[in-house]
């Protein structure tokens, strides 16, 4: 598509501009984006206003719809995520490393920015303030592609991110927004190697599936959330309660909730009956093994296929297993490599799930809902990468900036 080809070309022009600002310069763009976002909440708000009629109209409702949404609250948190970004350290110019060599060599690397980088994302307003703050932030020119649900929102959005690069002179089109949110603009995006150095998707399984199987950009895969928590033989009964039912319950419509409950057999009998009661409570629907629906009479029989479930939703799949190494299997088998926790006071326990368990974060004794950018100190975050290239788990600065050697020499030949 021309357009996507002209924004291509726009976005790498800018790149070149934004890798020559300075950390202060940068930090000051990001500032005065917070601070209009903040000026302008009512217009933004307005336009999500349009989303939410559609979003109505379409019957979309739950998780999704609970993403889409923006308040006053919310765009004050996105403008404090920025403020946030702004005043972490900028990694890039950052030497990671020099050494000199027997000949006189001084060879060193360092961190730069990636260059143009491309999101695909879907009904999430907020996606598009924390791209443009993080981007910025690490010198990389943006093109967002969101989807069809939050189109007035985001185009709200971008204006203001704009107004904000043009009143300080930085080129309006280091942040872009692919308006045409067809499937064809996103195939089209997929393929613009010319100009895009990494496609990041952000949203459901079957995003991430056609960006990952069909983009010839490479990619970093965020993926989907099919996370456990395992309540080992000897966890504390009421802190097992307490981060089941926060992992589960707080905000079940994100990546970062339980989907699975691995309960030890030696403690099965005790917990189930407390847990399930607190959960019963909470609306949440219950899938269990044999062995949870004979004990837990209103358990709906679990499938195959709820293993693999990412709900988003207020339902848990539970099973009870006879060993550490059982729930490492299943974690390792069914898992989408996101986050896991395990509830134990066994150090050998903790030790073996922390080092067995393949996933982006693996926690012992608190909550999965941690994963994020923010909770681990990062500001905003572009997403949870559950890839092993490049980057795992929240994706903060670092993980947009790429390496390149500098070497200092004095006249050496080879």
């Amino acid at each position: 598509m021309e357009e996507l080809k002209n924004k291509g070309l726009q976005a790498r022009r800018s790149s070149w501009f934004l890798g020559r600002m300075s950390s202060d310069e940068k930090k000051a763009v990001i500032e005065r984006i917070a601070e209009l976002l903040v000026k302008k909440a009512d217009s933004i708000i307005s336009a999500n206003m349009k989303d939410l009629e559609e979003a109505e109209k379409n019957d979309i409702r739950g998780s999704l719809l609970d993403r889409l949404t923006l308040n006053t609250q919310r765009v004050l948190d996105m403008a404090e995520g920025l403020t946030q970004v702004a005043l972490l350290d900028d990694p890039v110019g950052e030497v990671i490393s020099m050494k000199k060599r027997p000949n006189g060599l001084q060879v060193g690397q360092i961190r730069v920015p990636i260059g143009v980088i491309g999101i695909i994302y879907e009904a999430r307003p907020n996606v598009t303030v924390d791209a443009a703050g993080l981007c910025l932030k690490t010198g990389n020119a943006v093109i967002l592609r969101g989807g069809k649900e939050a189109i007035n929102s985001n185009i709200a959005i971008v204006k203001v991110i704009q107004e904000a690069l043009i009143s300080l002179g930085v080129p309006p089109e280091a942040v872009q927004l692919v308006e045409n949110t067809s499937r064809e603009s996103a195939v089209a995006m997929m393929k613009l190697n010319e100009y895009l150095d990494i496609l990041i998707p952000r949203g459901g399984q079957g995003l991430i599936k056609t960006v990952v199987e069909n983009s010839s950009v490479p990619v970093i895969e965020t993926g989907t959330g099919n996370c456990h928590a395992f309540v080992d033989a000897s966890a504390n009964i009421d802190m097992a309660t307490k981060i089941v039912i926060n992992a589960k319950t707080q905000r079940p419509g994100v990546c970062n909730a339980i989907e699975s409950l691995l309960v030890h057999s030696s403690v099965a009998d005790i917990f189930l009956p407390v847990i399930c009661e607190r959960l019963k409570g909470l609306n949440v629907e219950i899938r269990g093994d044999r062995n949870v629906t004979e004990i837990i009479g209103y358990a709906v029989p679990a499938t195959e296929e709820d293993w693999y479930t990412e709900y988003l939703d207020l339902i848990l799949a539970i099973r009870v297993v006879p060993s550490l190494n059982d729930a490492i299997n299943h974690i390792n088998k069914y898992g989408s490599k996101h986050s896991e926790t395990i509830i134990t006071e066994s150090y050998a326990s903790s030790q073996r799930f922390l080092s067995e368990v393949d996933a982006a974060a693996v926690y012992v004794n608190a909550s999965t809902r941690f994963t994020d950018g923010y909770e681990f100190g990062f500001g905003a975050e572009i997403g949870i990468s559950t890839q092993k290239l490049h980057a795992r788990g929240p994706m903060g600065l670092r993980e947009l900036t790429t390496t390149k050697y500098i070497i200092y020499g004095n006249g050496q030949i080879r």
